[in-house]
């Protein structure tokens, strides 16, 4: 007999929700070691009845979760939830991971040269780097690391840590452009005040040659080289000359020839493109062409320089995510105002913010009443109205009122905080396109190297070329077959259209997810609180003869006042807007599931569904008010039948009926019409709403087709049938959708600014609830699609070219440099367009 148990993974492993997790795979082996544990395995979210029945049970699904197979004869279910327990905390003990911002130069396999490294360290399990967006995220046994001697490790490699990608405070412009960490000087009291805050410590402002060091020696380097060939040509190639080649070769190789050396002193020896630069210049040197050689490495220097600051503009776009909270914050404490670090701000503070003023956390307005900018969070273009009770998140900007704001989350916490960490995290994510090159350039360098070897021995060999010819050929050979635009063209696309999308409010989790955007061609949308704004309001109030629609709506009010029911709160907001008074009520009774009933006044009121009057009380509902139920419900409406009168008595009046609907969102059926243009082929609402109501909002946004009373196992099914023509997108609210988010192609979750559900469940977070963000999403995935395809054709067809030109003698080593770090500016300009990027481009 066996029994099976299943557990949402980021309940044993917090912050962990892919099945493929190093974490996950750790945790399965060590619970398959115990006795009556029978098998361990990861499900995955294409299990349908399984998605459903957790679902069905309000639990979380994220798209893995552990499967536990065992033997109830040998391990009660009490025994088996403690240990599944104890070995998710002993992995949580063990095992954990790191996203750290680094300054890293130089050649473009330096990024694969740092994966090496890092996996190469005791205790490190996993390694990416991402060298354009400068991130790395490393997996590692904590028992044998830690942090300091990760970052220890990459500053030896010549990589140094800037920041930690997950602090607000550390992650500025300047420590992202800093080539090596500046430390500022600090007492032993305010290095003790730091750490006891948690907070990071702080970097120096570097200086202009700190931030230009690499521009200003390539410069040199270039001075130099013109120098000497001008004494070149005026006297000859002699002692003056030479000597001035020499320091030129020394300013242009400096960064090269040092990672050179880190790697020997490693033991190791690469052959990557730093390497092969100083070699073919050095053969130059050895044929006597040494203006050759040293344009060479000037030209390869100056052209390092400005990728770097190119790249420098695209990952600037994300790291000012950071500078738009502000350091400090105005708190209320036993009634004064404080100026204090934004770091000392705790949950249920209140903080006070002036007009005009950024606002430093994410909270609650207690007092006051503003307009608030929230374009930097969410993407909206129109200031919104706030006042008390209305959330407000970190970096947004306030209008002309002063407000009090009551904190909901500590710092790393916040909305804003989350954002960062994730698309911190997502630039070390490589996309399906990137893991191709990659695979391509371990192939091609390898086969570059041994046609070079032949180039230089067979020709001489069979007497075709002199030594010394086939030597200058095949060391230009090295430079045209250098793949540096084809290993920036594809991560520099990545980040530009990441950063463009967060500045836009759109959190993309990854390259995959860019890629997959612009390839999505149904979509599925969840009614409530996704096409429709998720609040019910009153649309009609239909009063019998003689009574008037205030008499009708503040007797619905009166008794529905003390009620929480989402139907009960669209009355009282109607009767609010209307400037209403509403009586008090008392003896209020609840009729379970029918309505409610209560006296106002010396009156009974009576407020429900028709059925509560149905039931044979003495007073036969009257055709006309069956009728207007009937109308307003083929219309897709909920009614509410009010009558006030004795019960039983048979002198009941009735008032007449309220119909309620959950409205469309402003602008849901433009916004369709702009997807289809997009080039959306089918859309479809998925809801678990009864079909009158469901067909109501279908038919009045225009979707294709209306699937109701759905359960969450329903729409899984629904989804798994979708997929067969198409890859499809589902958008919903990140938590009640979660198994159809799971599931789809792109799961895409509505309102992430609002909820840390969203943005952890969905691979795609619109962060305002605004549907018309996701034609921009879709038109920037297929724009940075066709970049990243433009890229990889671009520099494969400067390889090719410049490869015939080099070995046939048409070209030599200073034209295929300037072709070649030509053609890497050209694929790194072409990506940073994404940062631009508009709908209608």
């Amino acid at each position: 007999m066996e029994q099976t148990m299943e557990i949402d993974i980021p309940l044993l492993l917090p912050g962990v929700t892919e099945g493929q997790d190093r974490c996950v795979e750790r945790l399965a082996r060590l619970l398959s070691r115990r006795d009556g544990v029978q098998s361990v395995h990861v499900r995955r979210a294409n299990d349908v009845e399984h998605i459903g029945r957790k679902a069905s049970a309000g639990e979380s699904v994220d798209g893995a979760r552990l499967c536990l197979h065992y033997d109830p004869e040998r391990l009660t279910l009490s025994q088996v939830e403690e240990l599944v327990e104890l070995a998710g905390a002993r992995v949580r003990e063990r095992f954990d991971h790191e996203v750290i911002a680094i300054r890293a130069v130089g050649a473009e396999d330096t990024g694969g040269r740092l994966e090496a490294a890092l996996r190469a360290l005791p205790g490190v399990t996993a390694a990416s780097v991402n060298l354009a967006g400068q991130m790395v995220r490393v997996e590692f046994d904590r028992r044998r690391l830690d942090r300091p001697r990760i970052e220890a490790a990459l500053r030896e490699m010549g990589a140094p840590p800037v920041a930690n990608a997950g602090e607000v405070a550390a992650l500025t412009p300047s420590a992202e452009s800093m080539p090596t960490e500046i430390a500022a000087q600090e007492s032993g009291q305010q290095k003790a005040e730091r750490q006891r805050a948690g907070r990071p410590r702080a970097h120096a402002e570097p200086d202009w040659f700190a931030r230009n060091r690499e521009l200003v020696w390539s410069l040199v380097a270039g001075a130099l080289v013109l120098l000497g060939w001008w004494f070149e040509r005026t006297n000859g190639l002699g002692m003056v000359s030479i000597g001035t080649y020499l320091v030129a070769y020394f300013y242009g190789a400096r960064d090269n020839v040092s990672h050179a050396i880190r790697d020997l002193r490693r033991g190791r020896v690469r052959f990557n493109i730093d390497l092969l630069m100083v070699v073919a210049a050095m053969g130059a040197a050895a044929l006597g062409s040494w203006a050759e050689g040293g344009l060479l490495l000037f030209l390869f220097s100056l052209g390092h320089a400005l990728e770097h600051y190119a790249l420098g503009r695209a990952r600037h776009a994300i790291s000012a995510l950071a500078e738009l909270s502000p350091q400090r914050a105005t708190v209320v404490r036993d009634g004064v105002e404080a100026d204090v670090a934004i770091e000392d701000v705790r949950p249920g503070d209140h903080v006070v913010v002036k007009p005009a003023e950024r606002i430093p956390v994410d909270g609650k307005v207690v007092e006051g009443a503003s307009s608030v900018n929230q374009a930097p969070i969410t993407g909206e273009s129109i200031p919104v109205a706030k006042e008390a009770g209305a959330p407000v998140y970190a970096g947004s900007v306030n209008g002309e009122g002063a407000l009090v704001i009551a904190v909901t989350a500590a710092i790393g916490d916040r909305t804003l905080d989350r954002v960062i960490r994730l698309v911190a995290e997502a630039e070390t994510q490589k996309a399906p396109t990137q893991q191709f090159t990659e695979r391509f350039e371990r192939v091609f360098v390898p086969v570059v190297l041994v046609v070079d070897v032949l180039l230089i021995v067979v020709p001489p060999l069979l007497g075709v070329w002199t030594w010394g010819e086939a030597f200058y050929r095949g060391m230009a050979l090295l430079v045209a077959a250098s793949p540096c635009a084809l290993a920036l063209g594809t991560p520099a696309a990545v980040l530009a259209g990441i950063a463009q999308a967060a500045r836009k409010g759109v959190l993309i989790k990854g390259g995959a997810h860019l890629e997959t955007m612009g390839t999505i061609r149904i979509l599925a949308l969840d009614k409530t609180g996704t096409i429709t704004k998720g609040e019910p309001e009153v649309t009609d109030v239909v009063p019998s003869p003689g009574v008037s629609a205030e008499e009708l709506l503040t007797a619905a009010a009166a008794v529905e006042q003390r009620s929480q029911h989402p139907l009960a709160r669209a009355v009282l907001a109607a009767t609010s807007a209307r400037s209403l008074s509403v009586p008090p009520a008392t003896a209020v009774e609840s009729v379970t599931g029918k309505g409610v009933r209560a006296r106002v006044g010396e009156d009974l009121v009576e407020v429900g569904r028709l059925l509560m009057f149905e039931e044979g009380d003495g007073m036969a509902v009257p055709n006309a008010v069956r009728a207007d139920v009937a109308r307003l419900e083929a219309a897709g409406r909920s009614t509410m039948v009010v009558r006030s009168g004795a019960k039983g008595a048979g002198e009941g009046r009735w008032l007449g009926v309220i119909g309620i609907a959950d409205q469309p969102r402003a602008g849901v059926r433009e916004t369709l019409v702009r997807l289809r243009a997009a080039g959306i082929k089918r859309i479809v609402m998925l809801t678990g709403d009864n079909a009158g109501v469901a067909a109501a909002v279908g038919n009045a946004v225009g979707v294709d087709e209306v699937r109701a009373g759905l359960l969450p196992e329903d729409k899984v099914r629904a989804i798994r049938e979708l997929a067969t023509e198409g890859h499809v997108a589902m958008i919903g609210d990140g938590v009640n959708d979660a198994p159809a988010l799971a599931l789809a192609t792109i799961g895409i979750a509505m309102g992430g600014a609002g909820t840390a559900a969203a943005l952890e469940t969905a691979d795609v977070a619109l962060m305002s609830d605004d549907l018309g963000r996701l034609p921009f999403a879709i038109a920037l995935s297929r724009k940075s699609r066709a970049v990243i395809k433009q890229n990889l054709w671009l520099s494969l067809g400067v390889i090719a070219l410049l490869v015939v030109a080099t070995t046939s003698g048409v070209v030599g080593i200073g034209p295929a440099v300037v072709v070649h770090e030509g053609s890497t500016l050209v694929v790194i300009a072409n990506a940073l367009r994404l940062l631009w990027f508009e709908v209608g481009e």
